[in-house]
């Protein structure tokens, strides 16, 4: 399978694809892992693997984040955010590990008195991870795993897998175990359930859309436990005491960071009517000024879509949004195959804004809501309301 680049598809890496007995296999070799107590990691031995993680990371951070930006498309000084709270995550799995005491002497009952708590791995933890964020999310997904002495196999996005390769690979090179850390890369979404839902399966960390996770939860093994991260419709609200100037470029970022391809991207935003029209005339302006383009550069604000075919989507979600009667202030085209304008939209109604790939309403009662109004997007899109 070829990685392409998600601003304009140029070949990065071919990645070979686990198939059913790849699968198999790895699952054999977690639960052979687990099962062999005397084989298990001292703590000690675990954090010294995470500290010398930490620093490989750090020696790669140029690398690792151009890499994020070439894979998915997130520009790269965004992506060097990304790679600093990876790192960060790390290192802080290492604190979590160092601090068990719990604290005593604070009430007479507990006074010369020593508690702590004994933690077990819970057994073999499966993570799918997701594009949007595709070194943070594995690492908060697997160096937990890795922190407590469980197993893991993980998948990442099958748009953005290097990211997650060259995470496990340098986890390796720290001195993991190969059998403790193990890669999944598959586009056969059986493939995918079959590793979430297997017997041997004790956790499942799940990033993703609301409809797979809880099909995947519903399909547990009896006993396994689940993290499930889902989309979110993060609103602002915006009081009329506010000094617009100070918060519309955090509505700005907040709205059209990576595209809107974030889970807490802001999507709507409840304004007093007394400053809707100059919180959309500013906000309007300061779309417009975006730059937009090749996320490998330090100086790119908004990137493309992860896929073309989430171009076609948000594209005719703006067309849907038009037609029920809203006026484009800016942009309303594509770019490219897979990078879409920042665009605006003032609606014909009470409820009226502006923005990238929209700044759209709230939608009228008794009228059918636009999927841009009303769903988690995922596009560079917010819905404002007075």
């Amino acid at each position: 399978m070829w990685v392409r680049q998600a601003f304009d598809g140029a070949a990065i890496a071919e990645v070979a694809l686990d198939d059913a007995e790849s699968l198999v296999q790895k699952l054999e070799r977690a639960i052979r892992c687990f099962a062999d107590r005397p084989g298990w990691l001292p703590a000690y031995k675990r954090i010294e693997i995470l500290r010398r993680l930490a620093r490989l990371m750090e020696r790669e951070f140029d690398a690792l984040a151009m890499l994020i930006a070439r894979e998915g498309g997130k520009p790269l000084s965004d992506a060097r955010v990304e790679t600093t709270r990876a790192i960060n995550g790390v290192e802080g799995a290492v604190g979590e590990l160092e601090h068990r005491e719990i604290p005593m002497g604070l009430t007479p009952a507990s006074q010369d008195r020593w508690a702590f708590t004994i933690k077990e791995p819970v057994g073999v933890v499966a993570a799918i991870s997701a594009f949007n964020h595709p070194l943070n999310l594995v690492v908060h997904q697997v160096v937990p795993a890795i922190a407590t002495g469980c197993p893991v196999i993980v998948k990442p996005a099958t748009s953005t897998p290097l990211s997650c390769l060259r995470f496990v690979e340098l986890a390796h090179e720290a001195g993991l175990p190969p059998a403790w850390c193990q890669t999944l890369v598959v586009e056969d979404t059986a493939l995918a359930e079959g590793l979430a839902t297997h017997p041997g399966i004790a956790f499942l960390s799940f990033i993703g859309s609301a409809k797979v996770g809880w099909y995947l939860r519903s399909k547990l093994p009896p006993g396994a436990r689940c993290a499930l991260e889902h989309g979110g419709a993060a609103p602002v609200i915006v009081d009329r005491s506010v000094e617009v100037d100070a918060i519309v470029g955090q509505l700005v970022k907040g709205g059209y960071y990576h595209a809107g391809q974030v889970c807490v991207s802001v999507q709507r935003i409840f304004v007093h009517a007394d400053i809707m029209p100059y919180l959309v005339e500013r906000l309007t302006e300061r779309v417009r000024g975006l730059r937009v383009g090749d996320p490998t550069l330090l100086d790119t604000e908004v990137g493309p879509l992860i896929l073309p075919k989430e171009v076609d989507r948000v594209a005719a979600w703006v067309r849907e949004a038009v037609d029920s009667g809203g006026n484009l202030t800016t942009g309303g085209a594509r770019i490219s195959d897979r990078v879409y304008a920042p665009t605006g939209r003032k609606s014909s109604d009470r409820s009226r804004a502006c923005t990238p790939i929209p700044i759209l309403t709230k939608p009228s009662r008794g009228r059918t809501a636009c999927p841009l109004r009303s769903s988690h997007r995922f596009s560079p899109a917010i819905s404002a309301s007075p």
